[in-house]
């Protein structure tokens, strides 16, 4: 091998192995915190091993998703706070796997950024570690990109991929039906949609991250984690005739309920049945913004939607707010396509 004259290193051009070797060790711990039966080997590896009948299925079919947190990182990055983020990232995946009836066995994390900052990816990846933990999925593997001219300094982007299983013949949406029940279960705020619009009122508004807002700050009520449905809604399917869960992310209740129902059929929902969030009534006064471009763009307070059958309605519902949940009869299963609401956001 010929040897350069300039002697210069991979360090030297931007990517410090021993930096991410650091942070590996460093997140052991967490990774260790999500630990479940199944795994068979995680972080290390060139590959992360899972033994589906060491996790008690017989006749598995897996379930995949992925996503990521959207301009919520800007955030975020710019006000230091990223300890949520991983929540959020985990939360994206797994509640909408659980949308199909599976349970999330195990998680895997990509971190992209110009110059790895170990403290703050740590921080990211042990609250990816404590989404794992509230869903009961474990951290088997991920992949930390250190890449210099990619990205501006201080930056960094994430994605996450979830997988989950399902015994056979136990796919969610399956047997929704007129007069089904609509079971809403409360967000924890904005979640992980529609940020764009709101980085944008924030800006109209002249307001910091740091103003006050309804005894936090702004910028913290709109880091609030999205809330993971996971467990609570395993423990409804268990309960009784659940024919479908939406998980109310981009696109609000009107574009996510429409994807659970069948041609033909399409639900009512009275805005009166919960309260508007204060930080959604701050959003929606602070842009303008009109009640229907809000409940297309924002989960506006309900973040999860139990379909269940009528009769079973009241026993889902309190096996929902036995796991800790809220719930709110929001409306029902109709004739007809859409989504048709009466009454105002409150």
């Amino acid at each position: 091998m010929t040897t350069g004259k300039n002697g210069l290193t991979y360090a030297e051009a931007g990517v410090d192995i021993d930096a991410g070797n650091a942070l590996v060790e460093r997140i052991k711990p967490a990774a260790a915190r999500t630990n479940r039966a199944g795994v068979m080997a995680g972080l290390g590896g060139f590959g992360a091993l899972f033994d589906l009948r060491a996790a008690g299925y017989d006749d598995p079919v897996l379930v995949a998703a992925t996503d990521g947190v959207g301009t919520k990182l800007r955030i975020a990055i710019d006000t230091g706070h990223v300890d949520g983020v991983g929540i959020d990232l985990v939360a994206m995946c797994v509640n909408d796997l659980v949308c199909q009836g599976a349970e999330p066995l195990f998680f895997l994390d990509y971190f992209a950024t110009g110059k790895l900052e170990t403290d703050i990816a740590a921080r990211v990846v042990e609250g990816i570690a404590e989404g794992c933990v509230r869903s009961g999925c474990a951290l088997i593997g991920g992949e930390t990109a250190e890449m210099p001219g990619m990205y501006p300094e201080g930056d960094f982007d994430l994605a996450g991929f979830a997988v989950g299983a399902m015994e056979r013949g136990a796919t969610l949406p399956d047997g929704v039906g007129e007069g089904d029940v609509l079971l809403g279960l409360t967000s924890d705020g904005v979640h992980s949609n529609g940020y764009s619009l709101v980085r944008r009122i924030v800006e109209l508004s002249g307001l910091g991250w740091d103003a006050p807002f309804d005894g936090t700050t702004l910028g913290a009520a709109l880091l609030a984690p999205t809330r993971l449905y996971v467990k609570p809604a395993l423990a409804a399917i268990g309960a009784g005739r659940v024919h479908a869960l939406a998980h109310i992310t981009g696109g609000g209740l009107t574009e996510n309920l429409p994807r659970v129902l069948p041609e033909g059929l399409g639900a009512e929902i009275d805005l009166g049945s919960w309260d508007l969030p204060p930080v959604f009534r701050w959003l929606a006064e602070t842009g303008g913004v009109a009640e229907a471009e809000m409940l297309k763009t924002f989960n506006c307070g309900i973040g999860m939607v139990i379909v269940a059958a009528g009769d079973q309605a009241a026993a889902v519902s309190e096996a929902l707010s036995a796991a800790g949940e809220t719930v709110h009869r929001i409306g029902t299963v109709s004739a007809g396509g859409g989504v048709r609401y009466s009454g105002t956001l409150r």
